[in-house]
């Protein structure tokens, strides 16, 4: 059998980073940068106060505290969005708002808290009972980015944050990578298109909302999900629609095993493109991998959901994220401590779907049948998997475990 490494670095082998083309951030969401954005301007802007408070010369008020307050003459009342510099003299103070650009004569902000008086509209003077240290609460200019700096690096995807900062540092437009269309195809003469009505001998398709939900996640496009039977021609014509409708992947579910009824091995093997390979794992031993055509990624997952799941994770999942240039393209890894005892299978690498306890450094199973590959039902209280390697043969309470998170 192939171990695990042997397979992926195969897969790896055969992505194609696609093309890019430039978006405004506001429609960048979810892609990955194919170059650096920059900003355009500093952040802050400009020196600003960080409190609602008083602008002052901290000169003025160095001996001022609770027993000895400083008076000042109010000078200049500053609200937020204000663009005026009023010069504050010895002895004056301004008002100003979180925010507001510090008057240039000003090198400190006395918080309303520290003064008698407050914040008052009417206020003429103010009574400052607390001397600030010279630049205290000032947002500096260019403190956090100055312009010509690098936001977010190529390579890395745009969420939330990377929007954020990027909107702020006055990005209007970056490249992005063109994300990678997928088609799948699940296959079995038992199945069901989900919500039809179940009886003896058939299932529901639960492979394709699956694996739509998961291509999603991964940043990628699913452009169709369809169902066949087990027949080779069912299998080869879903191939030519798929890439009649311009798929950069296929991802079959079932047929790829050694059964008399495997359409996807009946449709490819002997052709040269696709291998049909065991992989040293549990669940998800037979794998198939290959290029058709003008460079689309084929991969034949088994069909229970488990090993799907699993599947996509160790080898579809990766190879999406390296096709959109993404600088990460693993799940994020922790060891943690066995909260109880199980059983592994002898001699493969063990992807068991687990219930983590962040509080606690804890992993338990998600079910109680371990890994069976069809136990569809655990994968909804799985936020993770528990790796455990191949010579090891059952895991104790206690023991160290290195656990790949996915929820």
């Amino acid at each position: 059998m192939k171990t695990v490494e042997e397979q992926l670095s195969r897969v790896l082998a055969a992505v194609q980073v696609g093309s890019s083309e430039v978006v405004s951030v506001g429609d960048a969401a979810g892609r990955t940068l194919a170059a650096s954005a920059t900003a355009a301007h500093d952040i802050p802007l400009f020196d600003n106060s960080a409190m609602d408070g008083f602008a002052v010369r901290a000169a003025d008020v160095a001996s001022a505290s609770s027993t000895n307050p400083v008076s000042l003459r109010v000078v200049a009342d500053l609200p937020a969005g204000t663009s005026i510099d009023p010069p504050v003299a010895a002895g004056e103070a301004a008002r100003i708002m979180t925010g507001s650009p510090t008057p240039t004569d000003a090198d400190a902000i006395v918080p309303f808290e520290s003064t008698a008086g407050g914040l008052a509209d009417s206020l003429d003077t103010v009574q400052v009972l607390e001397a600030p240290a010279a630049g205290a609460f000032i947002r500096r200019r260019g403190a956090d980015l100055r312009a010509g700096d690098v936001v977010v690096h190529a390579g890395e995807r745009m969420g939330a944050f990377q929007i954020a900062a990027a909107v702020a540092a006055g990005v209007t437009e970056v490249m992005v990578a063109r994300a990678p269309r997928v088609a799948i195809v699940s296959t079995g003469s038992e199945l069901l298109v989900p919500g039809e009505p179940v009886r003896r001998g058939l299932i529901p398709d639960s492979n394709g909302p699956l694996l739509e939900q998961l291509v999603t996640d991964a940043d990628a496009v699913v452009i169709s999900t369809t169902r066949v039977s087990d027949h080779a021609d069912a299998v080869a014509q879903a191939t030519a629609a798929a890439r009649e409708a311009g798929a950069d992947v296929i991802v079959f579910t079932g047929g790829v095993s050694a059964g008399a009824y495997e359409p996807v091995r009946a449709a490819f093997d002997g052709q040269g493109e696709v291998e049909f390979a065991r992989v040293s794992m549990q669940p998800g031993k037979p794998q198939a991998f290959g290029v058709v055509g003008d460079g689309c990624l084929v991969f034949g997952l088994p069909g229970n959901p488990v090993s799907v799941a699993v599947s996509f994770e160790v080898f579809v999942r990766p190879a999406l994220l390296a096709m959109q240039g993404r600088s990460d393209i693993h799940r994020p890894h922790l060891t943690l401590a066995a909260a109880e005892s199980w059983k592994t299978p002898p001699g493969r690498r063990q992807y068991l779907p687990a219930i983590v306890d962040l509080a606690a450094r804890t992993v338990r199973p998600a079910t109680a049948g371990g890994s069976g590959s069809h136990l569809a039902g655990g994968l909804a209280r799985a936020s993770a998997f528990a790796i455990v390697p191949a010579e090891v043969a059952e895991v104790a309470a206690g023991d160290a475990v290195d656990v790949m998170l996915v929820g």
